[in-house]
């Protein structure tokens, strides 16, 4: 057995005993009625800092603001690459990148590669695990884990999808229900209203068995768009934060449908991003952006509501990941995480309740390439980082995506802007720093010549984790 599975394992055990009394409380409350429904919400390129439950002070998101007072708020979340389609296959399955296979963007648009890139038929989703258990499935919204049929929703585990297969400023931009595409061009102003609608109609017909609902939101993802309703000409530089009120708007909208049907307490309700903010978004003051590997680019907004197992108004600092979802919400529904294959997400249930401080370490990748580790409070970069290009700090720039047309249609399309989100990242002397995230959560002292030990054991941590791979 391996250091890091050891390691990781005797971290597991520590807790075992506040985890047992808490699956007694959990399977006490499934056995004495309705097994939990479940409810992932997903917002795409949603930084840290752009929910005011999380600091951001221009605008408010109340809807989700109340979930994170009524449940649990995660500050220290993490997703193990800061782009789309490998954060979510790694989220939906609970396996790294590198072991689930997807490790790249597929695109419709662009090369032959890319367009045949998928998730696995082999690989076991969320919706697949709830589907076998009974459950009634549903994907509404941004899919990005292959645009070939073979690697639609529906073939794993959703029994119905209505959405975008990739992102919207990806071609065609075009909705499909089930399998038929239904409408083609997209107006998107109309999405977040649409996606809506469509998850309350789902709550609302599913009267016969518990239900997961995998809602991912094309927004805040570039080109921005808004309807009418939350658009607000006279202040154009507001968009984003129209797109992010609009959002907000939708998590209100499903609360209420769950609780006219009065299955609110019984519903498992998630909040979270894919990875963190691309231009216009907010950090909250993190550095980096979506796509590097700093603070800003892979730790985002984590609420979650369940008060049959978790306390109210709680706050967490442990590091988790969003792989642990696959194991959690599995636990939290009395159902068995498959064995046939390795699972790198652990049940954090115990970690959430506030009973234990252990996880194994948290590891982000950038296509094939290991970047980071943390562990604790430490956090050791194993690659280079990506720094800044000249585009990256020019204002004047505009996205040739983005404008004039190409890629949406929408009264309120305009440039994308171009305001760097996050703190602009420095070069280190050192190519691999080390930061203490406990006092230095914006990764501007490297400690690394401080603490060669915490080097070390980050480094053989890694390796370990690399030999792991090979294990499927």
């Amino acid at each position: 057995m391996t250091n890091y599975f050891r390691d990781s394992l005797q971290r597991k055990m520590m807790c075992a005993a506040s985890a047992f009394f808490c699956t007694l409380f959990i399977f006490g409350a499934i056995a004495s009625g309705e097994r939990p429904n479940v409810v992932l919400i997903l917002a795409d390129d949603l930084g840290y800092g752009d929910l005011s439950c999380y600091g951001q002070q221009s605008y408010r998101t109340p809807a989700i603001d109340r979930l994170a007072a009524e449940g649990i708020k995660a500050t220290d979340f993490y997703v193990p690459v800061p782009y789309c389609a490998p954060s979510r296959a790694a989220m939906l399955t609970g396996r790294f990148p590198l072991r689930n296979g997807v490790t790249r963007n597929p695109h419709p648009d662009t090369t032959p590669e890319a367009d045949v890139v998928g998730l696995d038929p082999s690989e076991r989703t969320l919706g697949e695990a709830f589907q076998q258990a009974g459950y009634r499935t549903a994907c509404i919204g941004k899919w990005h884990l292959g645009h070939k049929e073979h690697f639609y929703p529906t073939r794993h585990g959703f029994d119905s999808y209505y959405g975008i297969l990739y992102s919207n400023d990806m071609l065609p931009v075009q909705i499909l229900e089930d399998e038929k595409v239904v409408e083609n061009p997209v107006d998107q102003r109309t999405l977040t209203t649409k996606y809506t609608q469509k998850a309350i109609e789902f709550i609302n017909t599913s009267e016969d068995q518990p239900f997961f609902l995998y809602f991912p939101h094309a927004m805040p993802h570039k080109p921005l768009a808004v309807s009418d309703k939350y658009y607000t000409p006279d202040t154009p530089d507001d968009l984003y934060a129209d797109v992010i009120r609009e959002l907000d708007w939708s998590v209100a909208k499903v609360r209420q449908a769950l609780e006219a049907r009065k299955i609110l307490d019984n519903t498992i309700l998630i909040f979270t991003s894919d990875n963190g903010p691309h231009y216009g978004g907010s950090t909250g003051g993190l550095k980096g952006k979506k796509a590097t590997p700093w603070e800003g680019g892979t730790r985002v907004p984590f609420i979650i509501r369940y008060p049959d197992a978790f306390p109210q108004q709680s706050v967490i600092d442990v590091p988790i990941w969003s792989l642990d979802l696959f194991p959690t919400l599995l636990a939290l529904c009395g159902l068995d995480a498959p064995k046939d294959r390795l699972i790198d997400g652990q049940d954090i249930t115990a970690v959430l309740k506030g009973q234990s401080r252990e996880h194994a370490p948290i590891v982000t990748c950038h296509d094939e390439k290991i970047m980071t580790i943390r562990d604790g409070k430490w956090k050791l970069y194993l690659t280079r980082p990506k720094y800044l290009s000249a585009r990256d700090l020019n204002p004047d720039y505009v996205d040739p995506k983005t404008p004039n047309g190409t890629t949406i249609i929408a009264q309120t399309e305009q440039p994308t802007s171009m305001q760097y989100p996050g703190v602009v990242p420095k070069r280190f002397k050192n190519q691999t720093p080390l930061f203490n995230l406990s006092v230095d959560r914006v990764e501007e002292d490297d400690v690394t010549e401080d603490h060669p030990k915490v080097v070390s054991d980050l480094r053989k941590k890694y390796r370990a984790f690399v030999d792991s791979l090979d294990q499927r």
